[in-house]
This record gives structure tokens, sequence and C-alpha cells, in this order.
């Protein structure tokens, strides 16, 4: 078989319902499946955010009643096209008429119904897949539940891959919730299957009963390997670390790009650099902030959690804007950070710029207005951050972990050669210390133009990842 069908399965993709980076890889990935001749298409909740925004565009595939445990479950199924690529919606409205994800119990009822719907909705659909893609512990039980309860029906010679976005989530719960919702039998809650620490575990179901497992990036599927990264999961990742492969993560390059973006105020290229000044000039004002444009401004887009390096921040912040130096974050998170960034705000007011919130338009005009795009991750399974902050000319400064090692070349001032600014160590001096280097490189604009052009000129697209996936694909089907 040279082109296997592929069914990506998840709990979120773009534009239809997005929270995060899985919704923009479920988003780009299919499309650039298909640019390679690979015939792809995606299942997912339809959320209540999808029947208000997208209702229009969504046509009626089937409709029926599926055993969930005991209970007798709805199970709409709904189809929408978007770039060419067919996408089909789980209806429930108990589990799906709110929040994309609902946390706690809730969250795990959620995705075990999701789990079997996926399952009872493929002889109703007109999509015939040789592989599940599955996508995070919300979709993990889909290959154990292959492997076992399906086996003998059509269902049952589906290969599945599973790939891990970030191991720090993993559907932990009591084995009785599991037994309840999907039937599972108790031969299955030991070590060797899916209990772990005390817990059935989702996300281990999926690492033990899958084909294949892939992690966004080839440095992060190294260090999942170690007890710090691997979260508990370390001895199955171990185990099966010859059937792992690590894949990193593209962006929707066309999406993403200067010259033609229309959410940004002046468009430009990487023959015509100067133009993105224009957009520093604006964002300065866009975020009331009294510089002059010769100032460099450093900046965040980011989730505001102890994972996204913010201790390392905190640390040297005020330290660094005491200096010729602008600061910019855009993201919400933990109380605790957003309360220290408002008091930068207040205590800094010209050279600080603070937005508690997410707004994709304004995260554009970070990127298109700042100097560079500060990463300082604890850990950072793939980041797109660095990729878009790259497509915009915003240099990345980012510690040596994950995505973000594979993603970002250091800067040689010997060569010239690099593509943004990297430190090893999880230290806030360590940190500061590339930041200083970094500025030194900002007031040589010779050596400057020549980073944003590498930045700019870097490959993050789709494509890459695509054929690497492709590669997995057809190691399973042949």
């Amino acid at each position: 078989m040279s082109s296997p069908k592929v069914l990506i399965a998840a709990a979120e993709g773009a534009p239809f319902a997005k929270t995060g980076g899985l919704a923009d890889v479920v988003g780009a990935l299919p499309a650039a499946l298909k640019r390679e001749g690979v015939e792809a298409a995606v299942i997912m909740p339809e959320h209540s955010v999808i029947k208000h925004n997208f209702r229009n565009r969504l046509t009626t595939v089937a409709a029926m009643q599926i055993q969930v445990g005991w209970r007798s479950q709805y199970l709409g199924i709904e189809k929408a096209e978007e770039n060419g690529v067919t996408y089909y919606f789980i209806d429930n409205e108990y589990y799906f008429g709110g929040p994309i994800y609902k946390g706690g119990t809730a969250e795990d009822e959620q995705y075990m119904f999701f789990c079997r719907a996926v399952l009872e909705a493929l002889p109703h659909i007109d999509f015939k897949p040789d592989i599940i893609h599955c996508n995070d512990w919300h979709t993990a039980m889909i290959p154990m539940l292959i492997r076992t309860q399906y086996q003998g029906r059509d269902q049952g010679g589906i290969k599945t891959v599973f790939t891990i976005h970030n191991l720090q989530y993993q559907g932990q719960m009591g084995f009785e919730a599991l037994q309840d919702m999907l039937g599972i039998s108790p031969q299955y809650f030991t070590p060797e299957y899916i209990e772990a620490y005390g817990c059935a575990n989702m996300m281990k179901a999926g690492l033990v009963f899958c084909d294949r497992i892939t992690t966004v990036s080839p440095t992060y599927a190294r260090e999942i390997l170690d007890p710090f990264y691997g979260r508990g999961m370390q001895g199955i990742l171990n185990a099966r670390s010859h059937e792992t492969t690590g894949i990193v993560n593209g962006i929707e390059t066309k999406d993403y790009d200067p010259a033609t973006d229309r959410q940004i105020w002046v468009n430009y290229s990487v023959d015509d650099i100067p133009k993105k000044y224009e957009n520093k000039s604006r964002l300065i004002q866009e975020m009331n902030m009294n510089i002059s444009g010769s100032t460099p401004i450093i900046s965040m887009v980011t989730r505001m959690t102890e994972q996204k390096g913010l201790d390392l921040v905190r640390a040297v912040l005020e330290e660094l804007l005491h200096e010729d130096v602008a600061f910019c974050i855009l993201g919400t998170g933990d109380r605790e950070y957003q309360d220290y960034f408002n008091y930068i705000a207040a205590k800094y007011p010209g050279n600080s710029g603070i937005y508690i919130g997410y707004n994709d338009q304004l995260a554009r005009r970070i990127y298109a207005g700042s100097d560079f795009i500060l990463m300082p991750s604890l850990f950072e399974p793939c980041g797109l951050s660095q990729m878009l902050a790259q497509a915009y000319g915003a240099l990345p400064i980012v510690r040596e972990t994950g995505g973000l090692a594979d993603t970002v070349q250091p800067y040689n001032i010997y060569t010239g050669e690099g593509n943004g600014f990297s430190f090893a160590n999880y230290n806030a001096h360590d940190m500061l210390h590339i930041i200083r280097f970094a500025l030194s490189v900002y007031r040589d604009k010779t050596s400057l133009l020549k980073l944003i052009k590498n930045a700019m000129l870097t490959d993050n697209s789709f494509e890459k990842s695509a054929k690497q996936y492709i590669e997995v694909y057809k190691s399973l089907v042949g």
C-alpha cells in the first residue's frame, strides 16, 4: 500500500475549536499530508463553540444511540470541509455542550465517551482509515479498545499512531471510572498495562497499546526517557524507545507570513526588513510605551505557567528593565504570574507592555513588532512561538530543551550562522547572560540584519513534518 488513509483523532482542531498548539497541529497536518498525496481526515468533538460559529457549514452524517458502559448515549456525526480536508464531529450535548476541557472527573468522562464514540462512528462515515492517528491522553483509549474489545470487528484491523504533545497531562483516574464507562477488564489494571502509581492512566494505555509512538520533537523523544521529563511514564517509554519517533511540528507558513498577514500593521518580507520597524513603532503605541524606536523590545507570547520559565523571568526582569530595554508579554494562566506582570506594568509603565488574556491579532503584531521573543521554558515538547518569531523576523531567545533545541540554532559570531540565541541551564543568570549577548548583537546592525534574514528564511513548514509522519504510517501498513 503506497498511500495509507489516515484519520486524525484529537480533542481540538483549528479553525473549529482551539485552546492551544494541539489545535494548530490538527489544523495544519492533514492539509500538509494531502499535499504529499496522503488521504487524511480529522475526527473531533463537536464542541459548543463549533455549533455556534460553524453551524451553517455542518452537514449531518448520522444519528444513533450507543452503549457507554451501562448507559445508552446519543451519538451524532456531522462533517465539514476545511482546506480540502474532511472534518468529522462527534455530537453529544451532554459531553460537549460546554467547555472544550471541563476539568476533573467531568473531563475524564468527556474523553472516555469520545474514544468510544470515535470507534462506533467509523462504520457510519464515508472514510475507512488504515490508521488512526491519536493525539494526547484524550484519545489514548482508542488504541487499547481496538486491541481488546474490537478484535474480530472491522475496527480491530486498524493500526494506531499515538503522538505525545505534552506528558504533563495524562488522564489519571480511579480504575472504577474507566471500568464503568468503557467496560475495561480488571486484568488490565496492572503495571504491565494501564495502572500507574495506583491510578488508571489513559496516557499509559495509549503508550502500551498503540502500534507506534511519536513525540513532537526529536529532543523531547530523548528527554522523556529520563524521570524528570518522563513524568512517571519513563518505564514504558524506555521499553518502546525503538518504536518512538520525534517529529518537530511545523507552522502553516501561508497563514503566518508577514508579507501577506492582514492582521499586522505593515506587511514586509525578508527582502524588505526595514518595514518591520514600522510595526515596531505601532506596537510601541499599542502598548502605551514611552521608548524610542531604537530601544530593543523583548516579548513573550505564552501561557503563564511554571513550565514556561516565568520564575527565571521574575528573577531578573527588574534588573533588565533598568537598562534601555522594553518588555512585552501577552498571555494568561496562573494568578501569581498574572499578578506579577500587572505589578511590572504599574512600576515600569514606560518600558513594559502587559496584556493578560489571549488575542491572536495582537500576538501576530507582537511577533511583527518585537526584536526578540523570549522562551526560557523548563520543558517544551515542541513550541510554536519560536517558529512564529522566526517567520516574522523576531529573534528567539530560548532554553535548549525539547523542540526549542531542535528549531533554534544559536548565533555564531565567527561564522554568522544561526537563527536565534539559546542557553542550556535552567538558571536565571545564564538566561540574563544570553539576553545581554543578544542585545550586543542588536547594536551591531550588520550582524543583526544577517541574523534576521537567517531566521526568516528558516524552513518551519509542515511539509517536512508531514513527510516524516508518512514514513511512520508506511512502516505500519507497508
